[in-house]
């Protein structure tokens, strides 16, 4: 249908969107049609409903339980090569009407006049993916906040009784419940609900001037009932187990060694050191080493890696991506190729590769841009056994921690829990050791993957906010590589 310009703007009242639904279609079409007659080439509004507990307990005590209500529509509206971007927190179409002034004005765009005609936008049919996959009930199925702290709670006090020295400890959980609904000028119209917990737990030890600090988390993504389903009991004996063995660990001397990294969040070095360079954030500045090399030999021929969004119950899988397109499976490495970037709607308009579902944001707080979701190193044919029986002398990596990383791909990773490997045996535990290198290079040390390959929860920070991803990777040999320590 069309409209003037002139009746719109009355149409729309302070009435709060209570959920997201087919109703909206026409006044959306309506006001997206009336970016496009203004002269943007896209506009896009991205509307939010959120709910987020987060509950935590210290040293056997609940520290904290802070629950958080959010709703807020974002839009976008780009024009030429330019974007625009505002947001607010009120969840109405007058809302957006303001909204939809405001981003014109910041596009250097004019409203039109009152006798202008408006041709409201064709949307699509509602892609309910919240439908689809069941998701209405999943907030009705959640635990309480009682039921949540009795379990952080529990788990806490089981820490103090088996972490031999003890001297501090800390139990999170989070819950975060996002209900989101996209349209676009494209004729997107779809609508996801996402559902993502965590249980964090650390132990710090403290003997005879030793210490060591022990940290596991496990997540889960669809399931209300992942809180309740947590073994506690394999969680805390996995953490005792670990101090025990680190506390009085002998220190690493520095230098290179072939190194066998673990497998789970051992795929943080790939995440971080080669991820990001194949997204198109980075592409589209040429900030990235990889930029020009698609098609070319970029690792060695055993590394395949993927980044998808569509295993179940793993923390980075979504139904949809931020922009509305569904989830896909995105092959970035096979044989050691380089196939294919990540790319969101600019990335691809700016780069001209594909869109891959990677659009991704962390609220309606900020625009969208090419984000990973499940990236991990594909498993080989190897056992772990075989991988550590190929090396003489070397460090075997059963747990990453914190570090750094440079946007050339340059790291920094403290080793959590290492062991020293002599004529293919572990030998003796090791602490303060550093993996150190350039994610390039790396790639093209891998000359040895297993046959375990473990996805495991964490959070990514990036232009677009924080958002839930996965990393893994099988166990992996890396020929060669620099370890710090004393």
């Amino acid at each position: 249908m069309t409209y003037l310009a002139g009746g719109i703007k009355n149409s729309f009242d302070h009435k709060i969107i209570e959920s997201f639904h087919d109703d909206l279609r026409k006044d959306f079409g309506i006001l997206l049609g009336l970016a496009r007659a203004a002269g943007a080439d896209f506009a896009e509004f991205f509307l939010e409903r959120r709910s987020t507990f987060r509950a935590s307990s210290q040293n056997q005590k609940i520290a904290a339980i802070n629950p958080m209500l959010e709703t807020g529509i974002g839009l976008r509206i780009r024009k030429g090569t330019e974007d625009a971007f505002v947001c607010g927190s009120e969840l109405s179409l007058y809302s957006a009407y303001k909204l939809l002034q405001r981003c014109l004005e910041i596009a250097g765009l004019d409203i039109p006049k009152n006798s202008s005609l408006i041709p409201e936008v064709n949307l699509g049919p509602l892609n309910d993916y919240a439908s689809l996959h069941k998701k209405f009930d999943f907030e009705k199925q959640l635990p309480g906040t009682k039921e949540v702290a009795e379990r952080i709670h529990d788990l806490d006090l089981k820490l103090w009784k088996q972490v031999k020295f003890i001297e501090s400890s800390g139990v999170s959980a989070f819950i975060d419940h996002q209900d989101i609904l996209v349209l676009s000028t494209d004729g997107v119209f779809a609508r996801d609900i996402r559902l993502n917990q965590q249980v964090m737990a650390n132990a710090f030890a403290f003997e005879s001037g030793d210490r060591c600090d022990v940290r596991e988390s496990v997540g889960g993504t669809s399931d209300p009932t992942f809180i309740q389903k947590i073994k506690s009991d394999a969680l805390v004996d996995q953490l005792a187990k670990r101090s025990a063995e680190m506390l009085h660990a002998s220190y690493v001397e520095s230098g290179e060694y072939p190194v066998v990294l673990g497998n789970g969040f051992g795929g943080v070095i790939f995440h971080e050191a080669c991820g990001h360079l194949l997204e198109t954030t980075s592409v589209r500045k040429k900030s990235s080493p990889f930029t020009e090399l698609k098609g070319q030999k970029i690792a060695h021929q055993a590394v395949t890696a993927w980044d998808e969004g569509l295993t179940e119950n793993a923390y980075g899988s979504i139904s949809m991506d931020d922009e509305g397109m569904p989830a896909q499976r995105t092959l970035l490495i096979e044989n050691g190729i380089l196939k294919n970037f990540l790319a969101d709607r600019n990335g691809s308009l700016e780069t001209q590769h594909p869109r891959t579902g990677s659009g991704r944001r962390q609220d309606y707080r900020f625009a969208p841009t090419s984000r990973m979701r499940n990236t991990f190193i594909a498993a080989g044919t190897y056992s772990p056994e075989d991988l550590l029986s190929s090396v003489d002398k070397g460090i075997y990596a059963l747990k990453l921690g914190g570090g750094s990383v440079e946007p050339t791909g340059d790291f920094n990773f403290a080793i959590a829990s290492a062991w020293l490997i002599e004529k293919g045996k572990l030998t003796k535990p090791l602490k303060g050791a550093t993996a150190i290198g350039k994610g390039q290079e790396v790639l093209e040390r891998i000359s040895m993957c297993a046959n375990d390959l473990e996805l495991v929860p964490g959070a990514c920070g990036s232009i677009s906010g924080t958002i839930w991803t996965t990393v893994g990777q099988p166990h992996i040999k890396v020929d060669r590589l620099t370890i710090g320590g004393r």
